[in-house]
């Protein structure tokens, strides 16, 4: 049937006036359908012209009009319908995006985000250099979906010059917890959050409360003689997404540090892990799980001998601390829960860093630790000699080292 100009026009006006209210593919298809039968013969051409839908979006239109009783009137699109993912598509794209992004992670330890250095075009020709045909755009789109935003620079490098194998221990750390995990042991991040004074004080950020009704808190912010500040020393386990927290009242001592591992074993880590051989650490190269501590040493060659396992260690280099995973999978977290909160007591920071959860399904156990922990504590050079430990090849004497129990027994 042919129509005339006027009769088009009119379609038209009609299809300009009801399209702010055509929210969707099947109210658009049900209105051209209904137009093209009204015309009869050559209908479905002249919609298409209109609308821009194609002939069989239409002709579906017709038939769902013609055949009410068959439509699905809760689904908008037809069962399979739509452009596939990337992952039907080319299955491994995401986990091959993540292994990049993963390697290229920096950022500050008080933001959840996490971010990649590389641009958008170079990320995808390094997924299809690996053989996966990408654009830039859904790079994008995937990054985004998996937490990941462009950033710009943040003060938070510790040190001074760059270590020239800076870059080689991120590999050699990375390397070395893949081997642990592939063998089903133990791998731990591990530090010291901030200190925290405990008191009515004021803590950064907002929550919701009753409009005018804010929490008031005192003026300064002078320690309290009685409650005095906590030290929360925490072991994230790598593989498992969980982590203990202990929260000292003491001083930040390597033999807190390594109380804080042990009580993690014996609470959480022989219970996922009981027939665990080996046990691996990352750790900061400073502070009281220092690369350079006697100390932190010999109190891990005192746990290698009471667990009977070896005890491998790992630390990032000078500067590179906000790289540690616990950083970003655990502590910004717990900033994140308490944020507009006073610290008022030691129970309401245990509560509040137990009850820390992400939408991955992290579990955060927490203990309040009152033990006293003397500074200054000197190991001898006998003490030293006597530690049995064996030196990675790969900058054994600072970074990389295992410690073995002295008496194996059974």
């Amino acid at each position: 049937m042919k129509i005339s100009d006027e009769e088009r026009r009119n379609i038209e006006r009609r299809y300009n006036a009801m399209k702010p209210y055509l929210s969707n593919e099947r109210l658009k298809r049900i209105f051209a359908a209904s137009e093209a039968k009204i015309i009869g013969h050559g209908g479905r051409k002249i919609l298409s012209e209109i609308t821009g839908l194609t002939d069989a979006t239409i002709s579906r239109g017709i038939y769902e009009i013609d055949n009410p009783e068959t439509v699905d009137h809760t689904s908008i699109r037809a069962k399979g319908g739509g452009r596939k993912t990337i992952e039907e598509v080319q299955p491994g794209t995401e986990a091959a995006l993540k292994k990049l992004l993963d390697e290229s992670t920096c950022g500050s330890p008080e933001s959840p985000l996490k971010w990649t250095k590389l641009s958008l075009h170079n990320v995808a020709n390094a997924l299809n250099d690996m053989g996966y045909s990408v654009s830039y755009k859904t790079v994008h789109a995937l990054a985004s979906k998996m937490g990941y935003s462009m950033q710009g620079n943040q003060k938070a490098i510790e040190g001074g010059s760059q270590h020239p194998d800076r870059d080689a221990q991120f590999e050699h750390i990375s390397k070395t917890t893949k081997e642990f995990q592939e063998k089903e042991q133990p791998v731990i991040s591990v530090d010291t959050k901030k200190k925290e004074n405990v008191g009515n004080y004021k803590n950064g950020g907002k929550e919701w409360r009753p409009k005018g009704n804010p929490i008031e808190v005192n003026v300064h912010d002078f320690q309290d003689k009685e409650l005095g500040a906590v030290r929360p020393y925490g072991v994230y386990d790598i593989s498992k997404n969980e982590a203990w927290v202990n929260v000292g009242t003491d001083k930040d001592t390597a033999e807190f540090a390594v109380e804080s591992i042990r009580k993690w074993w014996y609470k959480m880590g022989s219970i996922c892990y009981p027939d665990a051989k080996q046990l691996l650490i990352t750790a900061d190269g400073g502070g009281s799980n220092s690369s350079r501590s006697r100390l932190w040493k010999h109190e891990i060659q005192k746990l290698a001998n009471e667990l009977q396992i070896e005890i491998s260690v790992c630390h990032y280099p000078p500067g590179t601390s906000k790289w540690n995973k616990i950083e970003h999978r655990l502590f910004s977290y717990i900033s994140h829960n308490w944020r507009g909160r006073p610290l008022v007591s030691h129970e309401v920071i245990v509560n509040l860093i137990s009850s820390t959860k992400t939408k991955t399904g992290l579990i955060v156990n927490c203990e309040l630790d009152e033990n006293k922990y003397e500074k200054g504590i000197k190991i001898s050079d006998k003490e030293m000699a006597a530690i049995n430990i064996k030196r990675n090849e790969f900058h054994g004497e600072d970074w990389n080292y295992t410690i073995k129990p002295q008496n194996t027994t059974g």
